[in-house]
């Protein structure tokens, strides 16, 4: 059952990341690689990748006994909301791949045809802006012409940034990029910040943000996402990864809804191979700090309350057995999960030593998360 509710919210989130990219690319081939212009004022790099080893759309470790839960499913997840952040990350890339035809090299408006929809689109870059209480070089508009009009604007895309060093932050509006595909996205916005400018401790990072993704319907997927927040810092091979997503229906044991899951990882890209330690607070809880969201929700504690809340006279050791996989933090390889708990070598020790400095978002932040254009 969590595992085909998993599936229909990978669903879900697959379809906005593709009618996003699909709708951008007017027209251009998806090269792996942007190739400016000379004289382009674009920047080359608006991402970071993360190892595939705690970031997957499923893992393919079926590794399952009956009287313990699954580590793959535990952590399924986790690392398909990874994944989709990531996704979410590569609109930016596949925006520029798309508008280097138009050799952006100075403030410029042009207007073209959505290559999905077949709306006018119109696109604005002007020099010197100012957004998020910082200065940019640079500020690229794109909207729906014949929505111009609504309180929105029809904008669809905002792309503000800086070329030394590469700097940025892009705003992205699903329902105006592409109308023939807006899956109940009229309200959902992205944003998405970058930075190589080695601020935050990190040689280059990312910031991922979603909020008023579509809900499905409770007695059909209680698991589907409202709203997601995640941090990405590169050092060298070594990648950390912290953040929340919220599932205002979410049920486990005891049919109590609304959970936030509370995230924190860190990857090595060359080995690729990574730990994680999740936490499942409540979707409102008002709380920043890593013991009460890690440690006091984590998923051991969590399951375990739900589960004597329901069945109060249950053996503790069918709970042991049953959870034995739910214990922090998880190890990860290439397959999936590995072992929770304990290490299963000293090639994860450098990583573990790196969680306890990481710490997941306020819940109820997430909850309430609010994006907005220019």
């Amino acid at each position: 059952m969590l595992n085909r509710r998993i599936m229909k919210t990978k669903k879900l989130l697959n379809l906005i990341v593709g009618i996003m990219i699909a709708s951008l690319l007017l027209g251009c081939e998806n090269n792996d690689e942007i190739v400016l212009p000379e004289d382009s004022i674009l920047p080359e790099n608006f991402k970071v990748d993360i190892p595939s080893a705690i970031s997957h759309q499923g893992f393919t470790n079926g590794r399952v006994a009956v009287d313990t839960l699954d580590g793959n499913l535990i952590y399924e997840h986790l690392a398909n909301f990874i994944f989709m952040g990531e996704e979410a990350a590569e609109i930016v890339q596949d925006i520029i791949r798309g508008i280097v035809i138009y050799r952006i090299n100075r403030p410029m408006a042009l207007s073209f045809e959505g290559e999905e929809d077949g709306r006018t689109k119109n696109l604005v870059v002007l020099e010197n802006s100012v957004f998020d209480g910082e200065n940019w070089e640079f500020q690229l508009t794109i909207t729906d012409a014949a929505s111009e009009v609504n309180a929105d604007g029809g904008k669809a895309i905002q792309i503000f940034w800086n070329r030394n060093p590469i700097k940025g932050i892009a705003v992205l509006k699903p329902y105006n990029i592409d109308r023939t595909n807006d899956e109940g996205l009229e309200q959902s916005l992205f944003r998405i910040d970058y930075s190589e400018a080695g601020d935050r401790g990190y040689e280059a990072y990312m910031i991922i943000q979603a909020a008023d993704l579509p809900l499905e319907e409770p007695l059909d997927n209680p698991y589907s996402m409202s709203a997601l927040k995640m941090f990405v810092g590169k050092n060298g091979n070594i990648i950390d990864v912290y953040g929340n997503s919220d599932h205002p229906n979410a049920i486990f044991f005891s049919g109590q809804a609304g959970f936030n899951w509370a995230f924190v990882a860190s990857g090595n890209d060359a080995q690729n191979i990574g730990v994680a330690e999740v936490g499942l607070p409540p979707s409102f809880l008002d709380e920043p700090g890593r013991t009460v969201l890690l440690k006091d929700h984590s998923i051991k504690n969590v399951f375990t309350s739900e589960i004597y809340s329901v069945w109060p006279t249950i053996d503790p050791q069918v709970i042991e057995a049953y959870l034995y996989n739910t214990d922090a933090p998880g190890f990860f390889a290439v397959g999936g999960f590995v072992a929770g708990g304990t290490s299963p070598g000293p090639e994860y020790d450098a990583l573990e030593l790196r969680l306890p400095d990481l710490s997941p978002y306020n819940p109820r932040e997430i909850a309430t998360l609010l994006i907005s254009f220019k």
